[in-house]
């Protein structure tokens, strides 16, 4: 029993230490937890302080380069403003210089302006007196012829009228010579600059065109053969061909002889095709010459279409490129009119180079002027105004067709263009050894101008010189002033115009002179 108790009170008083030293332990525990979780607090307060002390300085340093960055901007931009207004000061004094330059231009237009109205405003306070002393000296004679009694009213009038206008054709020639003088300084420095330009740009070949064409023969008996019996094959040769064969003049050669250009290349053709296969009859002959015929508006197509190449034409109607070509075998004073379009077309596009205009219409229209020549055989007119209606039938614009049409003045130039194809036709035409005419043309053009010339009063002689290029014509210096010097200059070179036909232009020069004689005695 008393073991029982005994071990009872061990269990108990063993459970109670037990207790007690876990208790210890566990309050042993506890405080090491706490001292750790201080210490890991602590730990802990010291990285935060550190980690924004880090923080800190790291936000310092970045707000240092950010604050350099945009202090460095600011330069920058400061500097791009300075350069700015650096330029807008320059562009201000430019603008202030071209200012100032612009108000001396206009004072000096202003002044001129003035100038002008001041003698604008003498010429009308001189017209005036004038007409006052005309008024004045019609009624003096009128009182004359009313006391004199020998004139009529009507007769009076007319007198009075043929005075007044032979004082006003003087005073209009005066202003006349003034006016044209300025003119013609301003305008012929610019028409040399752009002429000189455009020839010096351009230099093409130019060939004279003969009536007559030379084969030659392999030899003697060729001739015969080319004659044939009895004269037949020669015979068939010109009927065919529509020209005139000599084989008996020139030795070992055949003379083709015919005024149209066409017929006289079909028959070369033919005639070395002949001599060429040496069959030579009747048959043959028709035979050859029908093939010529195709091969022949196979390269007058040909030469359309080189010609419209050459230029950089588009878009040509097929019919204008035939008839293009076929200007080859068609001359003018012996130049060759396809050469001649097609130098008139490369001058009209330097020309309007130089003149700031439409270089493709330039070149279009000085190519087609001469377009009508190859239809003025079958259609009546002129040839610029037919060459014009079918270039505009066959497609071609308003502006090239009124150049077409104006180049010789059959309708009034109105447009740059039109005037650029008349200077260049004209350029082409007149330059030295591009046209020839026979001795006799020439001749009786000459005795043509010196007539124009004769016919009119106060006239002394007149002299035809350089080729008929130029007219001079001596006046009686008693008979024609210096004014009616210039008007007669402007009539004899309008009558020439209307009466005569001439390549290129003429120059009329009027010459007069005043002789003071006296003798010692």
């Amino acid at each position: 029993m008393i073991t029982a108790i005994a071990a009872i009170i061990s269990l108990i008083v063993g459970a109670i230490g037990h207790n007690l030293i876990k208790k210890h332990l566990d309050n042993k525990k506890k405080i090491r937890a706490r001292n750790e979780a201080q210490t890991i607090i602590n730990n802990a307060k010291n990285d935060a302080q550190r980690i924004d002390r880090e923080a800190k300085t790291r936000a310092k340093q970045s707000e240092d380069q950010a604050r350099k960055r945009v202090d460095q901007d600011i330069r920058r931009q400061q500097d791009q403003v300075r350069q700015k207004e650096k330029q807008l000061d320059d562009k201000l004094r430019t603008i202030d210089q071209k200012s100032k330059a612009k108000e001396e231009e206009l004072a000096e237009k202003l002044r001129r302006t003035e100038a002008r109205s001041k003698d604008i405003e003498s010429l009308e306070t001189r017209i005036k007196e004038k007409e006052t002393k005309v008024d004045e000296s019609v009624l003096k004679l009128q009182e004359k012829l009313e006391q004199v009694g020998r004139y009529s009213a009507e007769e009076a009038k007319r007198e009075l009228i043929e005075s007044v206008k032979s004082q006003a054709a003087m005073e209009a020639a005066k202003k006349a010579i003034i006016i044209e003088n300025e003119a013609k300084e301003e305008a012929e420095k610019k028409a040399k600059r752009i002429i000189s330009m455009a020839i010096s740009r351009y230099a093409g070949e130019y060939t004279s065109e003969r009536t007559v064409g030379v084969i030659a023969l392999p030899n003697e008996e060729m001739k015969g053969r080319v004659i044939g019996k009895e004269g037949r094959n020669i015979r068939a040769l010109e009927a065919a061909c529509g020209v005139d064969l000599i084989v008996d003049e020139t030795p070992e050669a055949v003379v083709i002889s015919s005024f149209d250009p066409v017929r006289r290349e079909i028959a070369r053709r033919t005639l070395e095709t002949l001599l060429q296969d040496g069959r030579v009859h009747p048959a043959r002959i028709e035979e050859v010459v029908d093939k010529v015929k195709v091969d022949l508006f196979k390269y007058i197509k040909e030469l359309g279409d080189k010609a419209c190449f050459d230029l950089g034409l588009h878009g040509v109607h097929q019919e204008i490129v035939k008839l293009l070509g076929s200007l080859n075998f068609r001359t003018s004073y012996t130049q060759n009119n396809y050469t001649h379009s097609m130098e008139v077309g490369f001058i009209a596009g330097m020309m309007a180079v130089e003149m700031g205009e439409d270089v493709q219409a330039a070149r279009r229209a000085g190519v087609l002027h001469d377009i009508g020549k190859a239809l003025d055989h079958s259609i009546e007119g002129s040839h610029a105004v037919i060459g014009a209606d079918f270039a505009k039938k066959h497609g071609e614009s308003e502006k090239v067709c009124h150049a077409i049409r104006a180049h010789h003045e059959d309708e009034q130039p109105k447009t740059a263009i039109a005037y650029i194809v008349q200077a260049s036709d004209a350029i082409s035409g007149a330059r030295p050894g591009a046209r020839r005419q026979s001795t006799d043309n020439y001749v009786k053009r000459l005795e043509d101008l010196e007539s124009i010339g004769n016919s009119f009063d106060g006239v002394i002689r007149t002299f035809a010189i350089q080729a008929g290029r130029e007219v001079r014509v001596l006046v009686e210096g008693s008979k024609v002033t210096d004014e009616q010097s210039l008007l007669l200059s402007r009539d004899i070179a309008k009558k020439i115009e209307r009466e005569m036909n001439y390549p290129g232009q003429i120059k009329v020069t009027v010459v007069r002179e005043t002789r003071a004689i006296d003798y010692a005695r």
